[in-house]
């Protein structure tokens, strides 16, 4: 059974965070003619689309995104409640999806920042990949950068970042228990 929870809850994570990254490369105004933003959009398309006839977006914001996030975090939560845990509990199932979401959230944020500093290390020249990750990451950095400058040509700023997002996962997860 565990490897069965395991294979559910893999399957929604990961299509979780494909919306929750469609939702941030519209939140940051990232280019959608690369290649990974292409791919976010065409995965994504099927719930995503239906969703904005009834939802528009407000002041930038996918909300129809954002809603369909919530609602994999929900189904997710849903169905292993049902077929792991012996019942269902809407309330319970809305809460755990929400705190889902944030998880995801926090998890997306914190492997786009490790992919962009080793692809740092190794990428020379224009990586399209890169690209992208640098335009996600760059408004959370800058004001890192300003307070604390490279320091003989390293930037700490995603180590302080990391830091401080997981100092705020653990806040807000301890606050949320």
């Amino acid at each position: 059974m565990n490897a069965m929870q395991f294979l559910i809850g893999i399957i929604f994570d990961l299509f979780l965070m494909v919306v929750l990254l469609r939702f941030w490369l519209q939140l940051v105004r990232a280019d959608f003619y690369n290649p990974l933003s292409q791919t976010v959009v065409k995965v994504t398309s099927f719930a995503v689309n239906p969703l904005r006839k009834i939802i528009p977006g407000v002041g930038g914001l996918d909300l129809a995104s954002l809603l369909l996030a919530f609602m994999v975090g929900f189904a997710k939560v849903s169905i292993l409640m049902v077929l792991f845990y012996g019942g269902w509990n809407p309330l319970g199932a809305l809460i755990n999806g929400a705190i889902t979401v944030l998880k995801e959230a926090f998890s997306l944020v914190f492997w786009i920042l490790i992919i962009r500093a080793i692809m740092s290390w190794v990428v020379q020249g224009y990586n399209p990949i890169a690209a992208v990750f640098d335009q996600l990451t760059e408004p959370m950095l800058r004001p890192i950068r300003k307070v604390i400058p490279p320091l003989g040509g390293l930037d700490l700023s995603i180590l302080v970042l990391l830091i401080g997002m997981q100092f705020l996962q653990l806040l807000v997860m301890d606050l949320l228990t």
